[in-house]
């Protein structure tokens, strides 16, 4: 550590890190020699990259695959405007090297599989993970776990947030509990809403970015008490906050390879199950609307998200569908849709099941696909 050097400016930039008597300049060093990768550049992902850049972490990595939409502005603090259809990550460096430029990026525009996790984060010492899926939670947990790094995990829900430092490596060279010792297994496939379903409020990532980041300090600067064995839970509505401690369980079998991550977590089920499930493109609901044919639409949304932008469809939410097949035609054809085509499909599968209806066809990506592929100029949310 001794060969890590700062200049003048650098001596300047971080003076407020080096007269603190607990983290002072060898604190520093580690930050500069340390090499982070950021999973996500999303909510999370924008205070993490901003705080870590700006406290002088001298390696970070952005792994994003995705593109920049007017809807991440809400709470995405690292991007602009002028982003917009972007790469996260070429949009994301830009701005990160502006805010720092002595700090070294690597992007990684892809998506983060199995065939590649391990590849990428050996090179790291410390794993921040900023996604907003199950599948890509246990594979980020499984390689930190097969590859020795300690995983730095938040989540975000609504008002709610959490986080935790995983597989951390205690100074007697045990391993603290990871991310399948809290979730041995995934919830069931749509019981727990991503972000873009549920919503979130936008500066509950920033709070919890926020301390996100302050964990990854902590690991690597050795200052201070990781969140290792504990679980931080946040409620921004109540302003309450708790602390649970996690343990290790003997039960959880030994991680020793990657595997198919939407399978186990039942996506890939999911997936082919929705084969059995009849659908028409935007483009055919558009030429059936100007042909005037007889169908009738189902909007299976909640009532506030109809209020934001709807196709003039019957609104039955989702939970409500099963409650109300009086208002189902058996006789024509019945288009059901939601913002994306996953809720509609299970309304869809619900009714098959309960009452045997076989007219109904989900419109596939729902009213965002609508949006991209018909009227351009409808909210997307």
């Amino acid at each position: 550590m001794d060969n890590i050097n700062f200049s003048k400016e650098e001596l300047e930039r971080y003076s407020r890190h080096l007269i603190i008597p607990e983290f002072n300049i060898e604190g520093q060093r580690k930050l500069k020699a340390a090499k982070v990768l950021v999973v996500g550049t999303g909510g999370l992902g924008s205070p993490l990259l901003l705080y870590l850049t700006a406290a002088g972490v001298g390696n970070i990595g952005i792994l994003d695959f995705d593109r920049v939409d007017e809807t991440n502005l809400q709470r995405q603090v690292l991007f602009t405007v002028d982003d917009v259809g972007r790469p996260k990550v070429e949009a994301a460096k830009e701005r990160l090297e502006k805010l720092n430029p002595h700090v070294n990026f690597t992007t990684y525009d892809v998506q983060l599989t199995s065939a590649n996790a391990l590849e990428i984060i050996k090179d790291y010492d410390v794993v921040a993970d900023g996604t907003d899926n199950f599948p890509t939670r246990y594979l980020v947990n499984d390689a930190c776990v097969i590859l020795g790094k300690p995983n730095v995990y938040a989540s975000i829900f609504r008002f709610e947030g959490q986080v935790s430092v995983f597989n951390h490596q205690f100074k007697d060279g045990t391993f603290g509990p990871h991310y399948r010792d809290l979730f041995p297994t995934p919830p069931p496939p749509g019981l727990v809403p991503s972000c873009a379903e549920g919503g979130v409020i936008g500066v509950l990532p920033g709070i919890v970015g926020s301390l996100q980041a302050n964990e990854v300090i902590k690991v690597i600067s050795g200052v201070g008490e990781p969140l290792a064995g504990r679980l931080f839970l946040f409620d921004a509505l109540t302003f309450e906050t708790r602390t649970l401690k996690l343990h290790k369980d003997p039960n959880t079998p030994k991680i020793e390879k990657l595997i198919d991550y939407e399978q186990f977590c039942g996506i890939g089920g999911d997936a082919k199950e929705e084969k059995k499930v009849k659908e028409i493109s935007v483009q055919e609901l558009y030429d059936m609307q100007v042909k005037g044919e007889d169908y009738q639409l189902i909007d299976v949304r909640e009532p506030y998200e109809y209020e934001i932008a709807n196709l003039g469809g019957e609104l039955i939410p989702l939970k409500m569908v099963t409650s109300n097949i009086d208002k189902i035609s058996s006789s024509k054809k019945v288009v059901v849709h939601c913002r994306s085509g996953a809720r509609s499909a299970q309304a869809i599968e619900a009714l098959k099941r309960k009452y045997g209806f076989d007219n109904l066809y989900n419109l596939k990506g729902g009213i965002l696909a609508w949006a991209d592929e018909i009227d351009q100029e409808m909210a997307k949310y």
